[in-house]
């Protein structure tokens, strides 16, 4: 027998139009929080950053494929990976269907990862992708966005991710790389250690065309991912929430597996 609280319809009416005040209260300060994302300064990019695409080499400007704006998805996929983070994979698994519909909105949504192309194609052929991803190796594109960091800034407490910076990262006697045990289990997923794992980083990047010229507007980290994490959004509404007691989502293609 459920040991939750229990209702008439009357009593739950009653509790569900309490609770859409709250809703309601919630989307007006998500919009309002929405207009100021679109009023930040816009910053130029004179950086000649290149990228590896399917098309050949690009410049950040050829990434927007002729659209005035560029979303950029920055998925934790570094060069000693084997695989892509299943976190991030999880988030990209919503790519395909709202993409076509943002192209055709003057908005182009592409991932980006610092492994080389031929790993990113065999990857995004594995998981059945179709959204532009380009790789970023040998640019300093991920390191100038915050989103990748060097051995040395990390044993050196010189990692600033998410507008803050992080104490020195704790190698512990004993296990390779250190972490806490999921962290432990995503990095053994993606075929490297927890250290290595924690030099790439999510997050998510916006751009704007204007000309010639190229404009960073946005960027979001962590937790200012949820959004886009499109299964959190379902489960939030779900009787028992995100009832999580750890790493339980997997590829959509390693579940069943033993």
């Amino acid at each position: 027998m459920t040991t939750h609280m229990n209702g008439t319809r009357q009593e739950w009416l009653a509790a569900r139009l309490e609770l859409l005040e709250a809703e309601k209260e919630l989307t007006h300060r998500s919009d309002a929080l929405a207009r100021k994302r679109q009023e930040l300064p816009w910053v130029r990019i004179d950086k000649d950053y290149r990228f590896e695409t399917d098309e050949g080499s690009a410049s950040l400007a050829d990434l927007f494929r002729g659209r005035s704006q560029l979303l950029v998805y920055h998925f934790m996929f570094g060069t000693d990976y084997e695989a892509g983070c299943p976190s991030c994979s999880s988030i990209a698994d919503g790519f395909n269907g709202i993409a076509v519909h943002l192209a055709n909105h003057d908005v182009t949504l592409s991932a980006v990862s610092r492994a080389p192309l031929v790993k990113l194609q065999a990857y995004k052929r594995r998981m059945g992708w179709t959204f532009p991803w380009a790789s970023s190796h040998g640019s300093d594109f991920n390191a100038d966005f915050n989103i990748w960091f060097s051995e040395a800034q990390q044993r050196e407490g010189d990692v600033e991710y998410n507008y803050r910076r992080e104490a020195a990262f704790a190698w512990r006697p004993g296990q390779e790389g250190g972490g806490e045990s999921a962290e432990a289990d995503i990095a053994a997923m993606c075929g490297t250690d927890v250290a290595t794992f924690h030099r790439d980083r999510p997050g998510m990047s916006a751009f704007v065309r204007e000309g010639d010229a190229v404009y960073h507007t946005y960027s979001t980290y962590a937790r200012g991912l949820d959004g886009l994490w499109g299964m959190y959004q379902w489960l939030d509404r779900a009787p028992r929430g995100r009832n999580e007691t750890g790493v339980w989502w997997r590829r959509h293609d390693e579940y069943g597996r033993r």
